[in-house]
């Protein structure tokens, strides 16, 4: 029987498999060749990941795809434990524009106007964004929410709930997951952005912003973890991994930093995603 501990032994195994290999020189490929604690941390980890490695070189752009599909296809099956507290039909997609979704769908006309006048395109920039993972929720028949009598027998009310089909054509945004599997450029922040993105342009209700990344320096993460108002929080792929493999490095100012983060709630591992999603 599946549980959460397994299927993240299988997430693990299929990121060692098309995401994590070892370079010439022996160093882990999600390590900064020149930062030397870097290193030592990635070392660390791997030796903690029981998992074989990627016999093959992967590229950059290919890492992150593999990240986002193997992610994608963890929550989707470790969120399906959950039904019993969140039911409902939920899909777990990639890259689909967030005008897809009930909260964004006016952005669609806004985007055609902007890009018919590139004066206003270069005023106010582009709002359709399409984060790395979405999961969103179909909006559910008049049979099934009236199973208990919810809606009455003249089922004139509600009229504009997007959970009810009969108003909605659209799914409902329930989360978004920006993959970042290293930060290692101001180019990760646009997490940032996008959860912003997120917030201001909504109509409805806002979505669960995080980020995933496999970064294994504590003062990186923390680049996207620290402060509030734009990510809800910040997921490791192998947090108890790493929280071992930093300790191992004696280096107290990584220690320092990783716990900071842990206990204000800023940074989690893999496994409490899927949890979180069903809040």
């Amino acid at each position: 029987m599946l549980n959460i501990e397994k299927l993240r032994k299988k997430y693990h195994a299929a990121i060692c498999a098309k995401v994590i290999y070892l370079k010439q020189d022996g160093q882990p490929s999600m390590a900064d060749v020149g930062n030397r604690l870097s290193v030592k941390i990635s070392k660390n980890l791997i030796k903690r990941i029981p998992h074989k490695l990627s016999q093959t070189e992967v590229s950059g752009q290919t890492a992150g795809l593999m990240v986002e599909e193997i992610t994608r296809v963890f929550l989707a099956e470790s969120f399906s434990l959950l039904t019993h507290l969140r039911p409902g039909k939920w899909k777990f997609s990639l890259h689909n524009s967030i005008s897809d979704f009930d909260q964004y769908s006016h952005l669609a006309d806004l985007a055609a106007v902007i890009h018919e006048n590139p004066s206003i395109r270069m005023a106010l920039g582009d709002y359709l964004i399409a984060p790395d993972i979405v999961v969103g929720r179909e909006p559910v028949p008049d049979t099934e929410l009236d199973e208990q009598g919810a809606l009455g027998k003249s089922k004139i009310l509600p009229q504009y709930s997007p959970l009810r089909a009969a108003n909605a054509h659209a799914p409902t945004l329930h989360a978004s997951i920006s993959c970042k599997w290293t930060i290692r450029s101001d180019r990760s922040q646009n997490s940032r952005t996008e959860g912003l993105n997120l917030i201001r342009n909504r109509k409805g209700r806002t979505p669960h912003i995080a980020v995933l990344t496999g970064e294994p320096m504590p003062t990186r993460i923390a680049s996207v973890a620290v402060g509030t108002g734009d990510i809800d929080c910040v997921y490791h792929f192998a947090l108890h991994e790493l929280t071992e493999a930093i300790k191992e490095t004696k280096d107290d100012a990584a220690i320092d930093s990783l716990a900071i983060m842990i206990e204000g709630r800023r940074l989690r591992d893999i496994s409490d995603l899927p949890f979180d999603l069903a809040i």
